[in-house]
């Protein structure tokens, strides 16, 4: 008797497990039923970036210039310093005066709000213009270990990896095509240079 009460329980709550099943096929939207086969290529554009870049290559050239030109640039009007490290970066330590979008943060909304104008002249450095400060300007670069694995790096030499390289061509996608570009090694000692932020001396 027990065990023919079991048996029908279990077929009972089988019973309502299939017919809560196909209530929620019938009354569920189609887009939940419908297996999905493929979904569509991610927005990366290789090659699009890869031609972008060569058309840079050749318009940066003529717009790296020198710390004199870069700080006499700054005081003239319609032009701005562009500090696109990390954000805590540039509250402990930028040079004086830049303003701040992340590069993480680079949409053409967030850009609009802060650089409305397109045709602003823009200066831009990173920590691979300055010497002498390994925490606030740390070197980008890769370094090989001193036992070299050619299965696991795929270059012998030291590659720098400066932050100003794709903030100018990010920039210049955006439309934003009047930018200049610190060219020098400057040592954060050197006094033609200033520098603000909450870890700066006042």
């Amino acid at each position: 008797m027990r065990r023919s009460n079991l048996l029908l329980a279990f077929f009972i709550t089988c019973s309502i497990i299939v017919s809560a099943q196909t209530s929620v096929r019938k009354f569920a939207p189609k887009s939940l039923t419908t297996p999905i086969t493929s979904l569509p290529a991610s927005k990366v554009d290789f090659d699009a970036f890869e031609s972008l870049t060569r058309e840079v290559k050749e318009y940066r050239k003529a717009r790296l210039v020198s710390l004199d030109e870069f700080l006499c640039m700054s005081k003239e009007e319609n032009t701005i310093i562009l500090d696109t490290r990390s954000t805590e970066m540039y509250n402990r330590k930028h040079v004086k005066g830049a303003i701040h979008l992340d590069f993480t943060d680079f949409t053409q909304a967030n850009l609009t709000k802060v650089i409305p104008a397109t045709g602003t002249r823009i200066l831009i450095y990173c920590n691979n213009n300055f010497v002498n400060d390994e925490i606030y300007f740390a070197t980008k670069a890769f370094q090989p270990p001193p036992v070299f694995k050619p299965q696991t790096f795929s270059s012998k030499k030291e590659i720098t990896l400066a932050l100003n390289i794709p903030t100018f061509i990010n920039l210049y996608g955006y439309g934003y095509k009047n930018v200049y570009e610190l060219g020098e090694l400057v040592s954060v000692f050197f006094g033609k240079i200033l520098f603000e932020g909450t870890d700066v001396p006042k």
